[in-house]
This record gives C-alpha cells, structure tokens and sequence, in this order.
C-alpha cells in the first residue's frame, strides 16, 4: 500500500487531462481521453472521477489502478469473451483495437443497494416492485442479496444527461440495438460476471454490481471495452462482516467509488445542480481505497508511478 505521504503529495500532481494533438482525433468521456488512429484507440486514463453523472475532481493514482486493474480483469477472462487490448505501454495508457460502442450500458446487479436515482435501491424504497423487468418481492431490505443476479440494461446519455436504467423489452422498442446483438452481448456478460464474483470471493470480496461496455470490432463480433471489474464500474464489499453489517442494518464495508457517492450523500447531495467539491481528506480516502481493492484482487503490490504524468505518457508513447 502507498504510504500516506506519498498519495498526500500526489494530490498536487493528479492527472486531470490531455491534450496530445498528435495521437489523433480526440473524444473526452468523463474519466477516459481517448484518441483515435489508424484503427486503433489510445485510452488514457485520467484522475478524473465522476459520480452521479458528472465529474467531481480527480483522486491521486485513479487513472493508474483502473488502467492496470481494468488490464488484470482483460486478461483473466480472455477465455470467456474476447476484449479490445492491444497492449499496456503505461501505467495510466491502453492502446485497444477501436470497436464501435453498442448504445447501452450491460449494469449486472446481486444485491438491492444503491444511492443515484438509477439505482435498484432507489426505486424499490419509492414502492416500485418492477424493476427492468425484473418482479421484486415485497419485504427486502437495503444491501440484501437479490435470488439471482439480474441484468438491468441501461441507456447511455451524453455528458450532462443522466443514464435511465431500463428493460430489454424498452431498449429493444427504441430500435438502438437488435434483439441478437443484445442477447449476445448480455451472455457474455453473464459469463464475465460470474467468474468476477468466484474470483472476488477468493480473495475475500463481494462482486456486488457492474455495469459493462461493449463494443463490435472491424470483423463485426462483439467484445469488451473501456474497463472491466473496476472500482469505477463496479461495487464491492468486503465479505467478511458483510453478514453481520446487514444483520444489524449498517452498511457494508466497500471498496469503491460509493464512497464518494454517498460522501456526497449524506451531505445531501444527489446530482442536481453543481457538485461541492471534495475536500483532500476524502479525495485520500478515496486514493486508498482504489489501492487496497488493486491488490487485494490481483494479489500483488501497487507501485505508484510518481512522475509527473503528462510528461511520463509522452516519453513511454514517444510523442
């Protein structure tokens, strides 16, 4: 684990953005400066972190463990379904085959938590008991494990809008994705999915919910992109006390980005209007957090790469 020294100095050297001119032409998504070239996509990960559909701040070495993070999980489950990396040329670039992004989000969700207004958690204490076609029974409560894991497809809103979670059957109707390309794309979920959660659970985690990306190559077949089994994209709980906590309705200990949702939260905070901004003790707390669930599932020791990063990425890239 990176000492507390070392992510305090690294608050001043966060990596909020690019602009390399030369890598091709550029699109921003809230967390990813990714450029295109020659049929190839350079995603640069940045410190950027958003929550309730909008960027909040940066957190010290976020791009660095979603990049290497997002890289271990690719590799993992190479053998379920193929992905767009080419290679990893630093700690915060991937260089990725470009695909074209299918318009819809594959959220795969086990337990009834959550705090944005897209969350299963939230619709079901405001008395909904449908939730993306999905039948919810009466009774539960929240952080409570659902009978089986349920896909709750979402829609993708440009930046600014909110994702709407939906159903097959209301993403079908709009006509933004064929009905094959959607039950292609889901079975590959459901596969990556259920090995994430084997895996979290041997190393002492819950793989509570994820949402996926996925893409089509030049060939036309279907794969992951962006990330995979981050702390960005994914919740996780420890699987220790998780038990316990629900026993006695306290929430569970997370190692995510839900912190800094419901940081925000508590403070009343729900995505409308301008985020306050975050203070450096959360912004640290935060920086830890993605560490320790880097190494508790891949098992090995993060090695911050303290150079300052625009330089560094234009060295390793040669630009």
């Amino acid at each position: 684990m990176a000492s507390s020294d070392v992510i305090k100095a690294q608050l001043a050297k966060t990596l909020e953005g690019t602009n390399f001119a030369n890598l091709g032409s550029k699109y921003k998504g809230k967390v990813r400066d990714c450029y295109t070239r020659d049929g190839r996509r350079i995603i640069v990960v940045t410190d950027r972190i958003s929550a309730f559909d909008l960027v909040l701040g940066t957190i010290p070495f976020k791009g660095q463990v979603l990049n290497q993070l997002a890289a271990y999980w690719f590799k993992a489950t190479g053998h379920l379904a193929p992905n767009h990396v080419i290679e990893v040329p630093d700690p915060t670039v991937m260089l990725a085959t470009e695909c074209t992004l299918l318009p819809v989000e594959f959220v795969f969700r086990s337990y009834l938590t959550g705090v944005t207004t897209t969350s299963i958690w939230y619709h079901y204490q405001r008395g909904a008991r449908r939730f993306c076609g999905h039948a919810l029974p009466d009774g539960m409560k929240k952080n409570q494990r659902l009978e089986k894991a349920i896909l709750t497809p979402s829609t993708k809103a440009e930046q600014g809008g909110h994702d709407q979670s939906v159903s097959r059957e209301e993403i079908l109707a709009s006509g933004v994705i064929s009905a094959k390309d959607f039950d292609d794309a889901a079975a590959m979920c459901a596969r990556v999915f259920a090995f994430g959660q084997e895996v979290a659970a041997k190393r002492g985690l819950i793989l509570v919910d994820t949402k996926y990306e996925i893409g089509r190559r030049p060939d036309g077949s279907l794969c992951f992109i962006d990330e995979l089994h981050t702390p960005d994209s994914s919740r996780y709980w420890y699987a220790d006390d998780y038990q316990a906590r629900f026993d006695c309705g306290e929430e569970p200990r997370g190692l995510d980005k839900e912190y800094v949702r419901r940081t925000l939260a508590e403070g009343g905070y729900l995505g409308d209007g301008p985020p306050p901004p975050l203070s450096d003790e959360v912004r640290c707390e935060a920086a830890r957090r993605y560490i320790a669930l880097y190494e508790l599932v891949t098992g090995q020791e993060f090695v911050p790469d303290t150079a300052e990063p625009v330089a560094r990425i234009k060295q390793k890239l040669g630009i």
